[in-house]
């Protein structure tokens, strides 16, 4: 296989070849990094990251098998099911937020795809964020077409919906809703005026061919996710991957590296697993072209750096928190909203990143 690819490949593509991408995948490392760097030096400030986190709103009892997931009620995990937060409660969460310097509140729930029941109560939730400021995203499960128009009307910006994994590797993951499922929830939320955060896990045990078919999936959807978290797997005691190899470190390098070359707009996002990797591992991450991570303590159930790490990070690197615009639900002006980021509710007694960390 020729590891000779164009530097000049255009700027979007969706007909990217599984062979293409494995021949990135197979290039000497300090050359993939120098392209994928070019890339995103084109459509980013290489110094600036976006600064994101997600709130648990629903957690636990999900009825779903996926095999990497603490919150699936037939695990044994330690993770107890919860009630729907109420709208009070979620409120609070995002005025702490958005004290502690937040401009985009992201809300999460463990459900398999929200119930018509459901859906009010959300975008009662989603209404009195939006009417804080603050930009809103939601990650809830499969949608229906009603549904998502529903969460869009009640101001929801963006959606979460991943693919978790490449189409040939998913059925040895989940069991419970078919590749399509995915594919259709995200078409849904595309027709109703949303924008898109998709991605998956890598480190389940899939091979080096299926970790660039996940990326294949991803970049040529109809349209680039805006935001492709690329998670590693976080091993769970009583879930059916726990005990899985590791993924070596230089291989989620060369992943994030790969995806930022042929999604070179979306934002890279360093997702769950950050709390195993060292300092030197997401330094390599950020050159290889992520610039977006989760902040905060607690990734829905699963650990995250403490923000004290975080901005002792960003110091050392020269980083900066992305300043994100923000809509104003009240004059539906933008504005821009400097030094911030999505930042988790339960963390906000801890200094924001603002500015350049000191």
């Amino acid at each position: 296989m020729s590891a000779h690819i164009s530097n000049d490949t255009p700027a979007l593509r969706h007909d990217w070849r599984r062979e293409e991408l494995l021949a990135l995948f197979d290039l000497p490392l300090p050359e993939l990094l120098h392209r994928a760097a070019s890339v995103h030096r084109r459509h980013f400030d290489p110094a600036e990251v976006q600064v994101s986190t997600l709130l648990s709103v629903k957690t636990g009892g999900c009825p779903e098998d996926c095999a990497y997931c603490p919150q699936a009620q037939r695990y044994d995990t330690g993770v107890n099911a919860q009630k729907l937060m109420s709208t009070e409660q979620v409120l609070a969460k995002a005025q702490q937020a958005k004290a502690a310097g937040a401009s985009r509140f992201c809300m999460g729930a463990a459900w398999r795809s929200p119930k018509d029941r459901d859906i009010p109560k959300v975008a009662e939730m989603i209404r009195e964020v939006k009417a804080l400021g603050l930009e809103t995203c939601a990650t809830l499960g499969m949608l229906s077409s009603e549904h998502a128009h529903a969460l869009k009307d009640a101001g929801l910006d963006y959606y979460n919906h991943n693919l978790d994994t490449a189409p040939e590797f998913y059925g040895d993951i989940i069991h419970t809703r078919e590749y399509q499922d995915r594919l259709d929830t995200l078409g849904h939320v595309r027709d109703a005026g949303m924008k898109t955060c998709c991605g998956g896990i890598v480190g389940m045990g899939e091979s080096r061919e299926q970790r660039a078919g996940l990326l294949q999936a991803l970049a040529n959807l109809p349209a680039h996710p805006d935001s492709v978290p690329i998670n590693r797997l976080v091993q769970v005691a009583g879930t059916p991957l726990h005990g899985t190899a590791e993924l070596d470190p230089f291989e989620f390098v060369r992943t994030i590296a790969v995806a930022r070359i042929a999604m070179p707009k979306s934002m890279v996002r360093l997702s769950a697993g950050r709390e195993g990797m060292s300092d030197e591992l997401q330094a390599l991450c950020f050159l290889a072209g992520a610039n977006s991570i989760f902040y905060g303590e607690k990734l829905l159930t699963t650990g995250n750096p403490d923000t004290g790490r975080d901005q002792a990070l960003f110091a050392r690197l020269g980083l900066r928190p992305m300043a994100v615009q923000v809509e104003n639900s009240h004059d539906h002006h933008r504005t821009d909203a400097p030094g911030s980021g999505t930042v988790h509710a339960d963390i906000t007694a801890s200094a924001p990143l603002r500015g350049r960390a000191a």
